[in-house]
């Protein structure tokens, strides 16, 4: 759950040596070191040096429950300790820097009930999480006891008899009533009729659950076991009974075996599953689940350091032009699935998002909420900010690859001031982590359990790793950015065409820009402005493919041919919409002299929405109390010589190829040249 603004609540439903095996072993140990009411908020002070977790704010949402007596719903000694913990959905801001516990939606004051409920299984699954990775990390009693308490609640919402046994119920009344179909309805209706985001997240929270606890506790987690393997019996015929088919989208090939058509969902469960299956290596029939999961998720990858969404993993099968940040843990959960079933080829996917995709969200912005294709929602919440965090950080610990937690540490300086608000996201003295961060630089400073939640599991991350925390703490001060940005073709023309508004700018899988298109019929024409640059730029056309479309268009710049362009997708397929969305190639990069490019409808309407521009070499500079980094990414096909480094200076220079791995390491004073292999990057410390 997460608070985007301050009036709106939506719900946002990762070579020769050891085995991966032992890899995991080294992951899991990294990992483990890495009532209505208001709470104050002093002012954030911290050090480097501590510890970032403070779990004051979370403590402060969770509240107790009594349920009633409900077939089908029952929960671990529930006779012997009829209490369950829950954690409030939200936390709205106070005056005074204090906050108030609420549900979601109206709350009906005759009944004292809320349209949708005042807890849900989404963030007592995910609770549990933070608790169980403090208590793995400290050892600390309240930690393993609350983590003890939001189980129990977990495998209450489980719904255990009847034909959605293994599934879960969403919502709950302040009074422990269960709302299994809330307003506005959510699909599934009711929440336990059919696979779902809460389904995953249960695997998640009961996967780890167990793997914390079959030792301290073994009866409990034999409990959590019996649980888990129930919802895995309604995963086996929900989902993976589809296991090997296959769904097209717009001409392409995808997985049909995926958690509710989605990578992104799937990836939590996933988490959970990889904590399971390494801590009890001898359940087959969880591998098998497993393998089959990651091997769907493996399958959404797509793109290259030319070609957008440069090796990200796309989130849903219905549509080839969306990626969002909220629940982008997908590499994250290929990473320690490769752990957990020693599949190497796993991990090969994740590698390819960090060194391409997440350099380029790096240099152009940050963790957008979404592109569709191009970044039409640049809202950021904490559950975007931290899926980036941890994908890196999985990826570079399987991996081995420094790289990836050169790159965690600027993706978690989001949390300390490296945004576009220039200010602190999460405060250590509080626990407190802010609801969200609009376009324009506004923070909504409500703190629901969301944003609280994935605000922790960076932290405990980052303790876990001390040297990407100091570097992420350290500079939390953009200097400049010179990356992705987006031209709207209709606003940016002299044109011989026509500019028509799409209504709505939604098509179902995809979203227009600016709501609008320029229209160019046949030998029609336009100049599109890019303005100037030092270097050359791709320049990739979004526009609308129709199925099986006949429209064409030719491109040039400074009087020469960029390319041709068919704009046309295959069979819709899955997809909402008969058609797509979507950038296309260019033959040929934008020389750094122009500052235009043209473009001519050669068949058919060719409908432009935008030009997605990015620099050969894309650029981020951060700086603050821990000195300044620099990070450069190439996607260009050759070698290119960059300057890096600033006067007066003593600086750290590593240069990793388009895989992540490291190829140079050199002392620096002043600038210099880094030499840049295609696809590859370069970070730059003081």
């Amino acid at each position: 759950m997460s608070v985007l603004s301050t009036t709106t609540r939506t719900r946002i439903d990762s070579r020769p040596g050891p085995s991966l095996l032992a890899r995991a072993v080294t992951l899991v140990a990294v990992l483990c070191l890495s009532f209505a009411g208001v709470s104050a908020v002093p002012t954030t002070a911290t050090a480097a040096a501590r510890p970032l977790t403070n779990l004051a704010h979370l403590d402060f949402l969770l509240d107790q429950v009594s349920p009633p007596a409900v077939t089908g719903h029952t929960t671990y000694r529930l006779g012997a300790e009829p209490d369950l913990t829950v954690p409030w959905t939200y936390a709205d801001a106070r005056d005074g820097g204090t906050f108030a516990r609420v549900g979601g939606g109206p709350l009906n004051p005759k009944t004292g009930d809320y349209d949708q409920g005042a807890f849900n299984s989404d963030d007592i699954t995910r609770a549990a999480v933070v608790y169980l990775r403090d208590y793995q990390r400290t050892h600390a009693t309240a930690s393993r006891d609350k983590a003890y308490q939001l189980l129990r609640s977990v495998a209450y919402f489980q719904t255990t008899t009847g034909r959605n046994a293994g599934r879960s119920v969403l919502w709950m009344q302040p009074d422990g009533d269960l709302n299994p179909s809330a307003k506005p309805v959510e699909q599934p209706d009711p929440s336990d009729s059919g696979p779902s985001y809460w389904q995953a997240r249960t695997l998640w929270a009961l996967g780890e659950g167990y793997a914390a606890f079959r030792r301290t506790d073994p009866a409990f987690a034999r409990f959590l076991q019996r649980r888990l393997q129930l919802s895995l019996r309604a995963l086996d015929r929900d989902v993976l009974s589809h296991y090997g088919e296959y769904v097209v989208t717009d001409g392409v090939r995808l997985p049909g075996w995926l958690i509710i058509n989605g990578a992104d969902v799937t990836a939590e469960a996933v988490l959970g599953l990889s904590a399971y299956v390494q801590a009890a290596p001898g359940d087959r029939a969880a591998r098998r689940d497993l393998s089959e999961l990651a091997d769907g998720i493996a399958k959404m990858s797509a793109g290259d350091a030319q070609s957008w969404p440069y090796g990200a993993i796309l989130p849903s099968t219905g549509s080839r032009s969306i990626w969002h940040a909220y629940a982008s843990q997908t590499a994250a959960a290929l990473s320690r699935s490769a752990a957990a079933l020693d599949r190497p080829a796993l991990l090969q996917p994740a590698i390819r998002e960090a060194t391409t995709f997440d350099t380029t969200l790096l240099t152009g912005g940050g963790p957008d909420n979404g592109w569709q294709p191009t970044p039409v929602d640049q809202t950021q919440i904490a559950y975007g900010a931290d899926s980036r965090v941890q994908s890196l950080l999985a990826t570079g610990d399987v991996a081995m690859r420094r790289g990836m937690q050169d790159l965690a540490g600027l993706a978690a300086a989001w949390f300390f001031g490296a945004n576009r608000a220039g200010a602190d996201m999460y405060d250590p003295a509080t626990g407190v982590t802010f609801d969200g961060l609009a376009t324009d630089g506004t923070i909504n400073r409500n703190s629901g359990a969301e944003s609280t939640i994935h605000g922790l599991l960076t932290m405990i991350a980052l303790d876990g790793h001390p040297a990407v925390r100091a570097r992420a703490v350290g500079v939390a001060e953009v200097q400049g950015r010179d990356g992705l940005r987006v031209v709207q073709a209709e606003t940016s023309a002299s044109t011989t065409g026509s500019v028509v508004t799409e209504d709505p700018a939604y098509t179902g899988e995809s979203q227009y820009g600016g709501g609008q298109v320029l229209a160019l019929d046949r030998r029609e024409r336009a100049t599109i402005a890019l303005g100037s640059a030092t270097q050359g730029r791709w320049v990739e056309p979004v526009s609308w493919l129709a199925e099986r479309g006949t429209a064409a268009s030719s491109w040039r710049s400074d009087g020469r041919s960029l390319g041709r362009l068919r704009h046309r997708v295959g069979a819709q397929g899955t997809s909402p919409a008969p058609g797509a969305l979507l950038p296309q190639d260019l033959r040929r990069p934008v020389s750094r002299s122009a500052t235009s490019v043209r473009v001519t409808a050669t068949r058919g309407t060719v409908q432009l929405d935008a030009l997605l521009v990015r620099p050969l070499v894309s650029r981020l500079s951060v700086t603050g109390t821990a000195g300044s980094t620099e990070l450069v990414h190439s996607a260009s096909r050759r070698r290119e010589a960059v300057l890096v480094g600033a006067t007066g200076k003593q600086q750290t220079v590593r240069a990793y190829d388009g895989r992540g791995r490291l190829v140079s390491e050199r002392h620096l004073t002043g600038t210099g040249t880094v030499s840049l292999k295609p696809g590859g990057f370069a970070v730059v410390v003081s």
